[in-house]
């Protein structure tokens, strides 16, 4: 970070994160109204909008807006039932709106002065941790005892399984670390360089290196610009297609 002086310009990249109360100052207490909250909700209504509102007509020929809810429907119905089965299609309602809330906080995000949930640790971890949750109580619930076997490889030689399920067992119980850990660092990673790039050319033409530097960080900050809409997506949809990964070991645990 960069202090105001005379010759420079004060930038924060790490300011666009902080989460504020939306009325006056002072400490942030779990009932108060921030920032985040807000953009949360804003998500929410996004999603009304867009699978209330835009499909309210259900016309045989589909207006924009019910030709994006219908496909985004029709995408994560085709990955839930590919990757975890025709068993795992009872969790779509749930596996749905984890895509739609991530997606939309994602590209919300991107708007000027707007904030990013999915970039908060918090906030991906919640999700991280009720997907995990869900899919150990699915395990243990449709498979009892058996659930365990997926910790146990037995097409490995024997001497080598109780090695493996030592890994197993570490590695799944890591599962919502990364899953969480992947897309708020994603996210967050994202916004900061864009930042750092905003901030970038004024404090070139300010210190007298040359103007001709100003047009190469503006093109810097439309490429990522860019990069980030792909990624808005990519990380709601690695994010989604895990859960379903997961909820596939849970209904089919047998290695």
């Amino acid at each position: 970070m960069s202090e105001a002086t005379g010759e420079g310009l004060a930038f924060h990249p790490m300011d666009q994160f902080i989460v504020k109360p939306l009325f006056g100052e002072g400490a942030v207490h779990w009932y108060t109204p921030t920032n985040a909250s807000l953009w949360m909700a804003v998500t929410v209504v996004a999603i009304f909008l867009l699978l209330v509102i835009g499909t309210r007509g259900r016309a045989i020929v589909p207006t924009r807006i019910q030709s994006i809810a219908e496909l985004a429907y029709g995408f994560i119905h085709k990955m839930v039932e590919d990757v975890a089965g025709k068993d795992g299609l009872k969790f779509f309602p749930y596996i749905f709106t984890l895509f739609l809330f991530i997606v939309f906080s994602n590209f919300l995000g991107l708007l000027p002065k707007a904030f990013t949930p999915t970039s908060h640790i918090a906030v991906t971890a919640v999700l991280a941790v009720l997907v995990f949750a869900t899919v150990t109580i699915v395990g243990f619930v449709k498979n009892g005892a058996g659930f365990l076997s997926l910790f146990w490889v037995s097409s490995a030689p024997l001497a080598l399984r109780p090695v493996l399920a030592l890994i197993e067992v570490i590695s799944y119980f890591v599962r919502p670390v990364s899953h969480s850990i992947r897309l708020a660092g994603n996210m967050m990673a994202g916004h900061a360089v864009i930042k750092v790039f905003a901030a970038f050319a004024p404090l070139i033409l300010m210190s007298g290196i040359g103007i001709a530097v100003t047009p190469l960080s503006i093109l810097a900050i439309t490429a990522m610009y860019g990069l980030e809409v792909l990624v808005a997506f990519i990380q709601a949809y690695v994010f989604t297609i895990l859960t379903c990964v997961y909820l596939k070991d849970a209904l089919h645990p047998h290695h």
